[in-house]
């Protein structure tokens, strides 16, 4: 540090519009004649209610040197460089927030706009966007005896962040001091003998509704696809799967989880007192910024209680396009052709996960125009749609998948989404529609599109009623996409590429990219996920070949023949693109059959 930032940090001092400025022009980043006229303003007093970086940011001014926008993230960066501290993006995924919570209090952190981000046996790091104020960190040294870091943030996030924080740590404080003040009893196997205790705190106590709110709104911000609330002995651990991968976020105490869990559940309009047996339900909520997400809830029996899972469903996948969802162009054109069919039967095929039900519901709301009818039968609804009519399987009145298409089919339906067929009275009726004059659209799980033909003969479908009726059947699969802000050029092998496109002929990229890891996708390369796809659309050469005794392996040739490009060359075209890696298709394409 130089010796002028030496003498303010001596000082004590807290900087001011005018110090930025003059560093700015320093800089030769800002015009000299704005830079006046906002000295001149900076005089009253809600300008020094905020920090210098933020009134300078909110007069979106341009870099005099790289003609790019000042914005409160590229000044703070500046200034972290300016003042020779490291500049840290606060990823709350990675902040221990009942640990940093205790090194001060909510109005002291406050007071000086101050937030700590880590906590170890020697040192205690400190996020701050006024770095030569340091009255904090004399008092607070001899409390804690350990060294203070310095990092620059984001003030604005700082600000954000520390109400978060410490929202969060006061209500689970006061939710577990409620069930201590109760006895506290935890419902699992090892602890049988305290049923009868009876805690106090309730699923609507004050602090109980706060943490579910945060909890909700901390997913959706983090852009997570499900949250796992999973009960232990003692901390109960919060996971999210961000991207396809979990990431544990909080730990809870098993007493407030259980409220937090009872909470949900009343508001998922499910049984309370069944704690013994599976349930679902759903919710649905509003954003701060009007914007309505809907959640499934499934709840498991354990030996420490309620597991809880809620899976986000976000409503924007159904705006996106086919391309959007990671189609190829003739991907694209292949699945238009199918669906664009009066008739048949459709399958999309894949594990649970690989974004079948986004597949689904973004066709149907393609095709829902107000000349068809569209409706399906579904285990469960996973996202209410009013574009179409949805009808929920319901087993206690014997209302299954088969008996809900005979249903459908009494309501003069163009086209009917059939959520999934697992047997063979599903099979039959879903293909007596198609036979009947209608689209229909259902999953199935298999690993790959030709292996749905030899399904369908296991459960008992006859070989002529899959001749006659299937259209075409996609395989499917999700892939994390490359973070574009810090995706890095690298070389591949011809190995690693013969082990990718084997026994296919592709021609291996010039270029492609590795996951590097920053501050936008958490360090992990990734950001997001798209589809790759395995398009087998039924020609007159594939439905002769489906007989009682059909070979899958010259069914698959056949369909190469006809123009399917396996899931493993698929990912390989992204992988030349630059938008994922070999690794990541290597992890989700199941590997080639004798093709």
């Amino acid at each position: 540090m130089n010796a002028v930032f030496d003498n303010k940090l001596k000082h004590n001092q807290h900087l001011e519009v005018h110090d930025i400025l003059q560093w700015l022009e320093e800089d030769e980043m800002v015009d000299i004649e704005n830079a006046q006229m906002l000295r001149t303003l900076a005089v009253g007093a809600e300008y020094k209610k905020k920090n210098p970086l933020e009134i300078i940011a909110d007069r979106n001014w341009v870099n005099t040197t790289t003609d790019k926008l000042l914005t409160l993230d590229t000044l703070t960066k500046w200034f972290a460089d300016r003042v020779d501290l490291p500049f840290v993006r606060i990823d709350p995924l990675k902040i221990e927030v009942a640990e940093v919570t205790e090194v001060m209090s909510y109005a002291y952190a406050a007071r000086f706009n101050v937030l700590p981000v880590s906590v170890d046996a020697d040192t205690i790091t400190v996020a701050t966007a006024q770095p030569f104020e340091r009255d904090w960190e004399i008092e607070l040294s001899r409390i804690h005896n350990k060294e203070f870091k310095l990092v620059i943030s984001n003030p604005a996030d700082i600000r954000r962040l520390l109400l978060e924080f410490y929202s969060i740590a006061k209500s689970i404080h006061g939710a577990k001091t409620s069930s201590d003040v109760g006895g506290g009893n935890i419902q699992n196997l090892e602890q049988l003998m305290e049923l009868g205790r009876g805690g106090k705190l309730d699923a609507n106590d004050q602090h109980v509704v706060n943490i579910v709110d945060w909890l909700l709104q901390y997913a959706f911000d983090q852009r997570a696809s499900d949250i796992h609330l999973e009960p232990r002995r003692e901390m109960c651990p919060v996971r999210f799967r961000i991207d396809g991968v979990m990431q544990e976020v909080y730990q809870i105490p098993s007493a407030v989880m259980k409220a937090v869990t009872s909470r949900i559940k009343i508001i998922g309009r499910m049984d309370v007192a069944e704690k013994r047996r599976p349930q679902d339900g759903r919710l649905k909520t509003r954003m701060e910024d009007g914007k309505e997400v809907e959640l499934r809830l499934s709840t498991m029996p354990t030996a420490f209680g309620e597991k809880l899972v809620m899976r986000i469903f976000d409503p924007d996948v159904l705006v996106k396009n086919f391309r959007q969802l990671g189609f190829s162009k003739k991907d694209n054109e292949i699945w238009q052709s199918m669906i664009e069919q009066p008739h048949g039967i459709i399958l999309v095929t894949g594990p649970t996960g690989s974004g079948k039900t986004t597949t689904l519901y973004s066709t149907l709301k393609l095709l829902a125009k107000p000349e068809v009818n569209v409706c399906s039968i579904e285990d469960p609804i996973e996202l209410v749609e009013p574009a179409f009519n949805q009808m929920q399987v319901q087993k206690n009145i014997d209302l299954d998948f088969a008996s809900g298409v005979r249903t459908l089919l009494r309501q003069d339906p163009d086209i009917i989404m059939v959520g999934e067929i697992r047997d063979k009275e599903t099979a039959d009726v879903a293909i007596q529609a198609a036979l009947t004059g209608h689209l229909v659209l259902s999953t199935l799980h298999t690993n790959d599109a030709p292996s749905a033909i030899t399904r369908l003969l296991d459960i008992g479908v006859p070989p002529y009623l899959i001749q006659s009726s299937v259209l075409g059947i996609m395989a499917q699969r999700l892939v994390r996409t490359l973070c574009p802000h810090c995706k890095q050029e690298t070389d591949i092998s011809d190995e690693a590429w013969h082990e990718l496109v084997h026994p296919w002929r592709a021609k291996k990229p010039k270029v492609i990219y590795k996951p590097e890891g920053c501050l936008e996708c958490r360090d992990t390369g990734y950001q997001g996920r798209k589809g790759i796809y395995e398009m087998f659309k039924f020609s007159a050469e594939s439905r002769q070949l489906v007989t009682s005794d059909c070979d899958i392996h010259e069914l698959r040739r056949q369909a190469v023949k006809d123009g399917l490009q396996p899931l493993r060359l698929s990912g390989a075209n992204k992988v030349a693109k630059g938008e994922t890696t070999v690794e990541e298709v290597l992890r989700v394409a199941p590997p080639p059959l004798n093709s």
